[in-house]
């Protein structure tokens, strides 16, 4: 059978796959589709009237969107974590599950695209960016080089996870000669996007709570610490419900991996924190908005001390073994570790480092109904793209679902 046959098996197959279910499946699905419908709708009315349906202003013009569209680059980064120890150091418990760490990074991408569409008041000028068509600006433009870095590191995954499902599926193993350097490219892929991120608040002069050389080993430590919670409990989640065999081993091991990064992130905070304090500079404002407020300006405050405490409270119960190793702490760390990231790399970072203004104006922002309403439906997204592919690829990698030849059997594995 040609290859062309094939793939198209292959794409019949996946889609019959995700559309067979139980009815919590189903439920699942309708509710994101729901979600998706309520967050389209309100981008449609922000289309219309314009950005003023924000909350953004001219002092705080990267708020929400932003905010979840760097947290997202650091989730899409954190398939690293997975790789290295399975392709580095060849340890076969956590190879196993490197695929999903790659399929986070796919929806985690989509879902970083989205976000920086809604924040442009007239997404459809993006073409100036298209290369061929529009003009880049290389290599002048930090923003030019995030979206290569990303644009490549998104077809990066989809490649791996193609190539490595549709070997499968044909009851063959991928070629190390093939396979193995992909995934080893995506560990620089993955750290360059992040890195490139930082880059774009770093080499901002005139906002100095950004312009910090320690920026972007701050964000790399927080990516290694987010993604790998969710995969944490969708391992779980895959061995309660599916026959995929996950060791304890795979498990501790990232956990073990998530607190060292913990503690980097929280190490190099604590740096920051002293280097603001410890000079007194007007440059503390910035600093003293996020931890104590300025004057009755207070509203950020508790969100950024429940973020610290979530974070210390997450690296002690990663750091001991027996809290390691129970599910129950387990879970809950994972939860704190990404509850604290998430406001560490959205609020903790972005509205501080325009709050004071230039001017010295403070403006207090909290999203607005429409920001809410429009990021639910872009997570909402990134959940049901991560479902579908989950659905597809654990069968493949079960070998329950496989390629059928002419007589109508399966190909057996070479």
């Amino acid at each position: 059978m040609s290859r062309r046959r094939l793939f198209l098996q292959f794409a019949l197959g996946s889609l019959r796959q995700v559309l067979r279910g139980n009815l919590l499946y189903w439920g699942w699905i309708v509710g994101l589709l729901v979600l998706v419908g309520v967050g389209a709708n309100a981008y449609l009315e922000q289309f219309r009237v314009g950005l003023i349906t924000t909350s953004m202003r001219d002092q705080v013009s990267w708020a929400f969107y932003i905010g979840n569209f760097t947290f997202l680059v650091g989730v899409a980064a954190a398939a690293v974590l997975l790789v290295i120890p399975a392709y580095v150091y060849h340890w076969k418990p956590i190879k196993e599950v490197v695929v999903l760490g790659e399929l986070l990074a796919i929806a985690a991408l989509v879902m970083c695209g989205l976000f920086v569409t809604v924040d442009i008041g007239h997404p459809e000028r993006f073409w100036h960016l298209i290369p061929g068509i529009g003009r880049l600006n290389l290599p002048s433009s930090l923003l030019s080089w995030d979206v290569i870095a990303l644009n490549g590191y998104l077809g990066l995954n989809l490649i791996i996870v193609t190539y490595m499902l549709f070997t499968l599926f044909r009851g063959k193993q991928p070629r190390k000669g093939i396979f193995t350097p992909l995934v080893l490219l995506s560990i620089p892929a993955a750290i360059g996007i992040h890195t490139v991120t930082a880059f774009l608040y770093n080499g901002v002069p005139a906002r100095p709570f950004w312009n910090s050389a320690i920026l972007a080993p701050r964000f790399l430590a927080s990516a290694f610490c987010s993604g790998p919670a969710v995969l944490l409990v969708l391992m779980q989640l895959l061995r309660r419900f599916t026959r995929f065999e996950i060791q304890d081993a795979a498990i501790w091991k990232v956990a073990e991996l998530m607190a060292y990064a913990m503690f980097v992130n929280l190490f190099l905070l604590g740096a920051e924190v002293f280097k603001e304090y410890y000079s007194n500079t007007e440059h503390l404002l910035h600093m003293q908005y996020m931890f104590t407020g300025i004057g009755e300006h207070t509203s950020i405050v508790p969100y950024m001390w429940f973020s610290v405490i979530a974070s210390v409270v997450a690296f002690v119960l990663f750091i001991i073994p027996w809290t390691r190793r129970n599910p129950w702490t387990l879970n809950l760390g994972c939860g704190l570790i990404y509850v604290g990231v998430y406001i560490e790399k959205g609020m903790g970072l972005v509205i501080p480092g325009l709050t004071p203004d230039t001017l010295g104006e403070i403006y207090e922002y909290f999203p607005s109904r429409s920001e809410i309403l429009i990021s639910v439906g872009i997570f909402s997204v990134g959940f049901l793209l991560f479902t579908l592919m989950v659905k597809v690829a654990v069968p493949i990698l079960l070998g329950e679902l496989r390629a059928r030849d002419a007589s109508g059997t399966a190909p057996t594995s070479s």
